[in-house]
């Protein structure tokens, strides 16, 4: 197994301007297509490919070459860890020192699936993939085209988001082109991403387990394998190195301002309407983000989206991406977005927005 992870890399691809697009269906992948992809990766290319999470840009992760090439197309700052793909659990083996007792009962609970485990790294793992940490982040996706793709490459994908750092997550194969068209080589489109918000990271490395960044698997149902896991706000702006992608105070935030408002419903869309007719009347473009059973009566030209209902929140996080890079597209001047119940997966729909508005919070 050892072997065949460090196979050599023969060649490089190189940019040449051009981004090619390989369109797959999303359940039953041509394998002609996902070989193509494989062996762009096993050449040192970039490959952006769907999870089930949001789209990832993914790169041999041992290859130092091809994961600073990465860094440079994102516009990444080399003190933010990437997270390690791998098609099966077992491949997970060679890429840590030890495997405890704990994650092997969380993989075989929720891998494949959107669950990040932090743990101790071996040495085959490059410092450019982990911010020089003595740790790695892993996790097996469950998205049938990033499984071919992985099973297919057979070895470990270094994959952050597919988009320029600190910019909203791809949740599209056209969203990944309108961030890195011409600065990766292939898209693998096998159509719009299910869940929507990036994967739970979970560090096993250090004491009691506790969740760096919260996602579709909760603490709720973390707990259920592990009794005690501790969860916290991470804000790690300062710090030599990040211990998991997705902590700086603002990310995930698209080109105009975002507002988020939060409080008791009535109180909250009042002040929401108040504050989008101020900026009107003072010739803002604005957009309105609210949830289906709003009433919201806004007077004027506003851009009116509704991500869901409160009572949905797995359609709120599917969505959320999407609909905040629909109002850039509009070309909005600013975005007023009502809050969202913080539990469950609302708790990863909250963490994305305070990260979005980051000081630009009412209460």
């Amino acid at each position: 197994m050892l072997q065949k992870l460090l196979r050599r890399v023969e060649r490089h691809y190189d940019v040449d301007g051009m981004t090619d697009v390989i369109r797959v269906d999303p359940e039953r992948p041509d394998p002609a297509a996902i070989a193509r992809a494989a062996e762009c990766l096993r050449g040192g290319g970039l490959v952006a490919f769907p999870t089930e999470t949001v789209y990832g840009l993914g790169v041999y992760a041992l290859d130092r070459t091809a994961v600073r090439r990465l860094f440079e197309a994102k516009g990444r700052p080399a003190n933010d860890p990437l997270i390690v793909h791998v098609g099966s659990p077992d491949l997970m083996d060679a890429l840590v020192l030890h495997v405890p007792d704990a994650a092997r009962a969380l993989a075989a609970r929720f891998w494949p699936g959107p669950l990040t485990l932090v743990l101790p790294r071996s040495p085959l793992v490059p410092d450019e993939v982990t911010a020089g940490l003595d740790t790695v982040a892993v996790r097996v996706p469950a998205h049938p085209v990033a499984r071919a793709l992985l099973v297919a490459a057979g070895i470990p994908v270094a994959a952050p988001s597919a988009n320029l750092f600190s910019r909203l997550s791809p949740t599209r194969a056209s969203h990944v082109l309108d961030d890195l068209e011409g600065r990766i080589d292939l898209i693998v489109d096998g159509g719009p991403t299910t869940v929507g918000v990036e994967s739970t990271v979970l560090d096993l490395s250090r004491g009691t387990p506790t969740l760096l960044r919260p996602g579709a698997i909760t603490a709720e149902m973390l707990r259920e394998v592990l009794p005690r896991v501790e969860v916290g706000t991470v804000r790690q702006d300062d710090r030599p190195a990040m211990l998991s992608p997705g902590l700086l105070e603002k990310h995930y935030a698209p080109r105009a301002p975002l507002t988020l408002y939060e409080g008791e419903t009535p109180a909250m869309l009042e002040r929401l309407m108040r504050d989008a007719h101020e900026a009107m009347n003072a010739g803002a473009r604005v957009g309105l983000i609210v949830a289906d059973e709003d009433a919201v009566d806004v007077r004027g030209d506003a851009r009116i989206a509704r991500l869901g209902s409160t009572h949905d929140l797995t359609t709120v996080a599917s969505r959320l991406y999407s609909v905040l890079r629909e109002m850039d597209a509009a070309g909005v001047d600013v975005i007023l977005v009502r809050g969202f119940p913080g539990s469950g997966l609302g708790t990863a729909v909250r963490d994305r927005l305070h990260r979005a508005a980051a000081t630009r919070i009412v209460l």
